[in-house]
């Protein structure tokens, strides 16, 4: 590989034999809610990928695209299964090809982590809800027998391949912020007594199948990679000792990437939520999780969470602790961004943090991730996004769309 010892976001990395990105900057995943009334692809979401891409950013990954269409996490998610457009989808890798841009599919089984009135029976490792207060949103989830196992692990795989004939350029496995693949990770979540529950060696079981499965459709030179919660910041909860053992099985079986992230949306640590203030100076949530890891495996590693300026990006790509620097909220508020970082050294985005002054209406409505959607959804119009935007308006859009479903949790 011909990646550079003093790399910075500019510079070249190649993921595997077969791919290399042409900087350091990857877009990651968000929730775009974009799919059309079949879930697939609609032409504002083919828009805001071309956008991205022209902004400057090397790798693009999607937001979660489902794999069953009875297991949706959000009205509008894009489903890729034998039912959907593969000229849709088509499309949609082109347009994040733009400019050299690679773009990844995120694949995703969300579990019980789905609003009660998106499904009657949710499935999960265990028959345990979701946290207390939850329980009148999500609805109490039946645990999985061993043949529905097999089968998701089955369509996780065929999604990838059907991905691949699309035209992407890798898949990325969800397995964190607390959907099935995180579930299963977790002794809070997973109870089981067979050999998918119990030990870590046995609840790791899930994803490392996963893997192996879409490894055996997509061959050995198309990339996969995963994003990993490096814990999930819960009581009884998956542990960073266990996000480290199933990192590094992971990378000694061949994984090409691992994205690490944080926290549930029970504990939304992604977003920033309860960050120390050192972290927050330092602006990467993760990177001392990373610089652990890194003594682990081999595995490229990107860290996503409250990068901003130039600086702190070289910063962390001089540490040796991550080879990619993981973007969300300051791309969906700026497409250009990259474009941006990658020519000024002194570059730092201005990424407002959206509120009504009604925290508790911020925290019903979501803002921290819904004003950003509606960032996206501007830009899948062709208009022009606005820091200025205000809060109310994504309240009123929701309203809207979603009516009297706009006040019940998308997610736990």
């Amino acid at each position: 590989m011909s990646n550079t010892s003093t790399p910075t976001i500019a510079s070249p990395f190649a993921i595997n034999e077969h791919l290399t990105a042409k900087n350091r900057l990857f877009k990651s995943a968000m929730s775009e809610q974009l799919g059309d009334r079949n879930h697939d692809p609609t032409d504002g979401l083919v828009r805001v990928f071309a956008a991205w891409a022209a902004g400057g950013v090397g790798t693009a990954v999607t937001g979660n695209v489902m794999i069953d269409r009875s297991a949706l996490g959000e009205p509008n998610n894009v489903v890729l299964d034998e039912q959907s457009d593969l000229s849709k989808f088509r499309a949609w890798a082109q347009a994040g090809q733009t400019d050299g841009c690679k773009i990844w599919m995120q694949l995703n089984h969300p579990g019980k982590q789905i609003p009660s009135y998106l499904c009657k029976e949710p499935v999960a490792p265990s028959a345990i809800p979701l946290g207390e207060g939850l329980d009148k949103v999500f609805n109490m989830p039946r645990a999985l027998v061993e043949l529905e196992i097999l089968g998701i692990i089955e369509q996780f795989a065929l999604s990838a391949k059907a991905a691949k004939d699309a035209g992407f350029d890798g898949v990325q496995i969800h397995g964190a912020h607390g959907y099935l693949i995180s579930q299963f990770l977790s002794s809070r979540h997973n109870q089981r007594d067979d050999q998918w529950g119990g030990s870590i060696d046995n609840r790791m079981r899930f994803v490392l199948e996963v893997y192996r499965s879409i490894r055996r459709q997509v061959g050995s030179a198309f990339p996969i990679g995963i994003k990993l919660n490096s814990a999930d910041y819960m009581k009884g909860g998956f542990t960073q000792e266990e996000s480290m053992a199933v990192l590094q099985k992971l990378g000694n079986i061949g994984i090409d990437l691992i994205e690490i992230s944080g926290g549930t949306y029970e504990s939304p640590s992604m977003v920033g939520d309860q960050v120390k203030a050192s972290t927050q100076a330092r602006e990467a949530y993760f990177l001392d999780y990373a610089k652990s890891a890194r003594q682990l495996v081999d595995t490229p590693l990107v860290v996503t969470g409250g990068f901003r300026s130039t600086q702190a990006m070289n910063a962390a790509l001089e540490s040796g602790a991550t080879d990619l620097i993981g973007l969300a909220r300051p791309i969906a508020l700026d497409p250009d961004m990259p474009n941006k970082a990658l020519a000024d050294c002194d570059f730092k985005a201005d990424v407002p943090i959206p509120s009504t002054g009604i925290k508790a209406l911020d925290r019903m409505m979501m803002l921290s991730i819904t004003w950003f959607e509606s960032q996206i959804a501007r830009t899948a119009k062709g208009k022009k996004t606005s820091a200025s935007l205000s809060p109310w308006i994504t309240i009123f859009e929701i309203v809207r769309s979603m009516g009297v479903l706009a006040f019940k949790p998308r997610r736990a």
